[in-house]
């Protein structure tokens, strides 16, 4: 009997993990242990790092990616335009004998100038001022990428000003610290000295053959399909969501598995989503500063093995009409240094007090700031898709699970908590009854349903830094903890203040907690009656970014100053207008220069065939040919006249010099006209022959990998 040979792979799992981050492990490993303390206290505490200490870390950092091959380092930011941004310096320096020696030094570890005029600032600066700065983040480990040392910054202009998404993040992040801190102190917690707000972002996306994205304007320029009819096969079936992995997905998930592991990316679940073509990568949460950077890798790190299998990974909201688009949940929660979980009950009455706070305080902050959660998920692609029975809508709601609510409401009244036996619950004297902790979302079509031990936002489009979101949670909820602590600071009786607390707290905000299908369209007039909003697009929801009441939470806190809100606010508006425009004009020059004349060669050709057919046997019948010249020529007629509109109205909204007015005439006008140019082509697409139209259709991009 034969037995088949073990084949061993080079590096193991463990081995491979991390081992292009310049992490704990090897900064123990190679740091004098001094230096290692010393850096390990500005990580914990945020303390500033000792110059002497940088050039420790720097230089030690430099040998360790020398000995990976690495000869550039950048410091690695996340600006506002989405993405990330970097700039590539060598190792080299000259030494006085024409030679070279590689060196790096603590200065340069620490901070860096890149040029900042050509970045988005709303306004915070000229263009003639191009300084800004880069200053490491040394809570977020280097790593390398691309043959490159990727040190993790924040990103500021000459005065001062926050110009990328790290920066806020970082303060929110303190903030919510400082005040949960305040909070655990009053429960008698004196083991804590951080909390630190954890995130584990889902991430969907879908995967397309390069060669046929390649052929599609729409696709490369825009990121979404502008034209296309619908495919005879969706998702109707279910049969894709959770199915079988294709071979030519698997080697892409396999691939990219390898490559985020290498810089230390939680990548745990990947599995077919509810639409053809769509997946998901689900990692385990980490820190939500470190969660940002490596949602960020991984959107980056899925494109380019996607490209080195002949694919493309399409990141937009909503790349398909017709079918799901994609979204990124944000599991969120709160953690102590210690390892325990705000979020989640224990087993005493002190516990299950602390929790109840906890969870009041996010009540209270997801009713008063709904329009802010709104905004940070704000844009133009994720407006086609929330609403659309595939994401939650526009309004925010949050779940909480029908015991829970009951326990809530039991408190609220004073009444007697019959679950398992008639019993008046007090907040601080009684355990709560046990309730099933639950990992998975338990209401699919909510906002912001609680999961056990967190709260999954779910309003998240699929190419969205996850930061913003992140920013408001942090924030917001620091800002409910802040006014518990200054009311329970100076309470004469705690339990009897603390009760009161919860229960007037729930008592006012519980309009926010929904339970049932927030997809049906009763719910729309049931949350209208609730006094809840119903933002429905992203120029309806960004004007809630300058209300007073926010702009006074966010500086109150020290996260934006009015004039970095503002500058966002400016920054928001008129990407959304940028992105819609470059929307128009793409469906300007594809009608123009393909579709129309496609419509044209195709309607001569079936001409000529009527015209050849009566000339052969004028008995012959041509009524296919007649009436499929008729409509097509009807739909061309369709096509130009709105053409026309879209080309004129474009025009109009571009001279509106103010930003927010233009953005509303481009989801008024820009939008309707885009529509009606969308439904005379794709009408006109199921008359055409499949060879004679000029792009890939749906049921080739949705079935070709």
């Amino acid at each position: 009997m034969s037995t088949c040979p073990v084949t061993e792979t080079a590096t193991t799992l463990p081995e491979l993990f991390g081992s292009m981050v310049f992490n704990d492990k090897v900064m123990r490993e190679r740091l004098p242990k001094d230096t290692y303390k010393a850096l390990r206290k500005t990580i914990q505490l945020g303390k500033s790092l000792d110059r002497s200490i940088a050039d420790v870390v720097a230089n030690a950092m430099k040998d360790w990616a020398v000995e990976k091959g690495v000869t550039h380092f950048t410091h690695w930011f996340q600006p506002m335009t989405g993405v990330t941004a970097e700039k590539h310096d060598s190792f080299i320096s000259p030494e006085g004998d024409s030679s070279i020696i590689m060196e790096f030094s603590g200065k340069e570890l620490v901070k860096g100038e890149p040029d900042a005029s050509s970045f988005p600032s709303g306004g915070l600066r000229a263009t003639f001022e191009a300084r800004g700065y880069t200053a490491w983040d040394p809570s977020s480990y280097a790593f390398i990428k691309d043959n490159t040392l990727c040190i993790p910054t924040v990103f500021c202009s000459y005065g001062g000003e926050a110009l990328d998404k790290k920066t806020p993040l970082l303060r929110s992040m303190e903030v919510l610290n400082k005040q949960a801190m305040r909070i655990l102190r009053l429960f008698g917690n004196e083991n804590v000295t951080r909390v630190n707000t954890t995130v584990g972002p889902e991430q969907e996306y879908f995967l397309v053959d390069k060669d046929l994205y390649r052929q599609r304007e729409d696709l490369m320029l825009c990121g979404r399909t502008l034209f296309g009819q619908k495919s005879p096969k969706g998702q109707e079936l279910e049969d894709h969501y959770f199915g079988v992995i294709k071979p030519r997905v698997k080697a892409f998930m396999k691939d990219l598995n390898d490559e985020l592991w290498k810089l230390g990316v939680l990548a745990k679940t990947e599995h077919n989503e509810v639409a053809p073509a769509q997946h998901e990568l689900a990692p385990i949460f980490s820190t939500t500063n470190l969660a940002t950077d490596h949602n960020q890798l991984t959107m980056e790190t899925m494109k380019k093995v996607a490209d080195r299998h002949g694919l493309t990974c399409l990141l937009h909201e909503k790349p398909f009409e017709g079918i799901n688009g994609s979204g990124k949940h944000n599991n969120w929660s709160i953690s102590t240094n210690t390892g325990v979980n705000l979020l989640e009950p224990g087993d005493s009455p002190r516990e299950n007090a602390q929790f109840l706070l906890f969870l009041t305080a996010v009540i209270k902050a997801v009713d008063e700031y709904q329009d802010l959660l709104r905004v940070s998920v704000a844009s133009a692609g994720n407006d086609h898709r929330l609403g659309a029975n595939e994401a939650p809508p526009a309004i925010v709601s949050m779940f909480l699970g029908d015991e829970l609510t009951d326990i809530l409401e039991s408190i609220v009244n004073d009444s007697d908590y019959d679950k398992k036996e008639a019993e008046l619950l007090r907040v601080g004297v009684h355990i709560l009854p046990k309730f099933p902790k639950d990992t998975t979302d338990r209401n699919r079509t909510s906002p912001f349903a609680f999961t056990g031990n967190k709260f999954e936002f779910r309003m998240l489009g699929s190419d969205l830094s996850i930061s913003g979101p992140n920013v408001v949670l942090n924030t917001i909820v620091a800002e409910e903890l802040s006014q518990f602590a200054d009311e329970l600071e100076n309470a004469e009786d705690f339990e009897t203040a603390l009760h009161t607390l919860i229960q007037k707290t729930i008592k006012e905000h519980k309009r926010i907690i929904f339970n049932g299908n927030n997809y049906a369209p009763e719910w729309v007039d049931e949350a209208a009656k609730r006094g809840l909003l119903n933002l429905k697009t992203t120029a309806d929801a960004l004007p809630a970014f300058i209300a007073e009441k926010n702009i006074a939470m966010f500086t109150k806190h020290k996260i934006f100053t009015t004039t970095e809100i503002r500058s966002r606010y400016d920054i928001l508006m008129d990407e959304y207008c940028k992105k819609l425009h470059i929307e128009a004009l793409t469906m300007v020059d594809m009608a123009q220069k393909q579709i129309l004349p496609a419509v044209s060669a195709y309607v001569q050709k079936l001409t000529k065939l009527a015209l050849d057919k009566k000339a052969l046997c004028a008995d012959l019948p041509v009524s296919y040919e007649t009436e499929t010249v008729k409509q097509l020529s009807a739909y061309a007629a369709d096509m130009q006249k709105a053409l026309a509109t879209l080309s004129a109205d474009i025009d109009k909204a571009e001279a509106l010099e103010d930003v927010t007015a233009r953005a509303n005439a481009y989801k008024d006008t820009i939008l309707a006209d885009m529509d009606a140019l969308r439904a005379a082509a794709d009408a006109a697409e199921a008359l055409t022959a499949q060879e004679d139209w000029p792009f890939p259709s749906y049921t080739e991009l949705l079935y070709s990998v």
